[in-house]
């Protein structure tokens, strides 16, 4: 009784506060978004196009978890693992192959009956594509074990195991919506939408949002991986891309534990600094996986003239009035050219003039080879994010050539990864990096 009796003014002042909070909860109104603002907006136009995240990490998840019981790729050897990444490879070459046909006589006019004439290259593509499903996930483990294995050779890990885990699934991307104001350049919003978007869905949201939101540009894109868990890495043929996106990926999961990771949706600044330092990491490890695994099965496409030939080539001399070849047109630099000259003008209020700029330079690109759907500044705001290599989308960008120098002067990719994952902003990098 003397318990219950001293006990009994606790409980009384805890039920009178729980009653309390209980009544202010009540009384608080929940803030949205006023109807007017970016977010809102741009959430409202796209809610029914946004990717179900949930969904696909349940499924890969549990994908990965019933493989992982076996394990068969621990029983193959270097060699034989690669043959069998390469297989792979050809057979999603071979299957873009015949999903290529297939449109083609869709896109016919002389085919009146496209269904019937596809019919055996719609099976065929469907025996394939239950083949490729089921090799995925053997093809996917031994590429996360070369990287890995790269890895711990550059003394990344713990007791020789990389943390976190590299893992990556080949499945279908979601597109990225970006926006940025219109008069300057910057990411301001960013969601991910659901896969299979054509390009005529991609012009019609972004023309739906900019008419809700007029003084803002937006963009929507294909991409090539996205840092989910497992990695979320497109399905490519191309072993050199793949190596790298790979390490890419796993940068990233790298520095979720790490300022610059946590923070990656803070500012610009931040997101440049990181995807740039993935980029640099996923080129380094990619050349590594490449030369230590498949370099002996890479063919040598082109044969080494003979020495009489190499001679007689020397002594010829170009006629006079052979005309010369047109010098060779260089994306990164005309890209680059563009961004600065855009910069300018913004920075000069014409917003306009620059956009005008833009889409007579997206039809000099086009004339010459690069299909590029929109050129605006949210196209730049997202390109412009990976600086890893001199020019291109990013302009006359501080970060990149910071992060570049700062790579050059670390002793090893680890040492590089420890120096700048705590930094998050231009001004701490260039505490750095001076």
């Amino acid at each position: 009784m003397q318990t219950l009796r001293r006990w009994g003014p606790y409980w009384e002042r805890t039920i009178s506060l729980i009653l309390i909070l209980a009544s202010l909860l009540l009384a608080v109104r929940w803030e949205s978004p006023p109807p007017q603002a970016l977010k809102f907006q741009a959430n409202r136009i796209s809610a029914s196009e946004t990717f179900n995240f949930v969904n696909w990490e349940i499924k890969s998840l549990a994908r990965k978890a019933a493989f992982g019981l076996l394990a068969p790729q621990r029983w193959l050897d270097d060699e034989a693992g690669a043959r069998f990444v390469l297989d792979y490879l050809d057979h999603v070459r071979e299957a873009d192959r015949i999903a290529g046909e297939i449109h083609q006589r869709y896109s016919d006019p002389e085919i009146a009956d496209p269904v019937a004439a596809t019919t055996e290259e719609r099976a065929a593509l469907d025996d394939l594509r239950h083949r490729m499903e089921r090799e995925s996930l053997m093809a996917e483990a031994i590429l996360g074990e070369q990287v890995s294995s790269v890895l711990q050779g550059a003394n990344f890990g713990l007791l020789r195991q990389i943390l976190p885990p590299v893992t990556g699934d080949f499945t279908s991307l979601p597109y990225l919506l970006i926006i940025s104001p219109r008069n300057h350049i910057r990411s301001v919003y960013q969601r991910s939408l659901r896969t299979g978007f054509t390009a005529a869905d991609q012009t019609a949201l972004e023309r739906e949002i900019e008419a809700a939101k007029p003084d803002y540009s937006a963009y929507v894109t294909a991409i090539g991986g996205l840092s989910a868990y497992p990695s979320m890495l497109l399905e490519s043929s191309d072993i050199d891309w793949i190596a790298n996106v790979f390490a890419h990926e796993w940068t990233h999961h790298y520095l979720m534990f790490h300022p610059l990771g946590m923070y990656y949706m803070r500012n610009a600044e931040t997101r440049t600094i990181n995807e740039t330092t993935a980029s640099l990491m996923g080129e380094w490890a990619g050349q590594e996986i490449i030369l230590r695994y498949y370099a002996p099965f890479q063919a040598q496409d082109k044969a080494m003239p003979s020495t009489i030939e190499k001679e007689e080539e020397e002594e010829e001399e170009p006629a006079e009035d052979t005309p010369a070849e047109p010098p060779r047109f260089d994306f990164r630099a005309e890209m680059h050219e563009t961004r600065v000259n855009v910069d300018e003008m913004l920075a000069a209020g014409e917003i306009q003039a620059a956009e005008q700029y833009m889409e007579e330079r997206r039809q000099y690109f086009v004339e010459n080879g690069y299909q590029i759907r929109r050129l605006n500044q949210a196209y730049f705001a997202f390109h412009g994010a990976y600086a890893s290599h001199p020019g291109g989308a990013a302009g006359e960008d501080p970060i990149g050539p910071r992060v570049r120098r700062l790579w050059a002067l670390s002793a090893t990719p680890h040492a590089f990864l420890r120096r700048i994952a705590p930094l998050t902003t231009l001004q701490e990098l260039k505490a750095e990096v001076p």
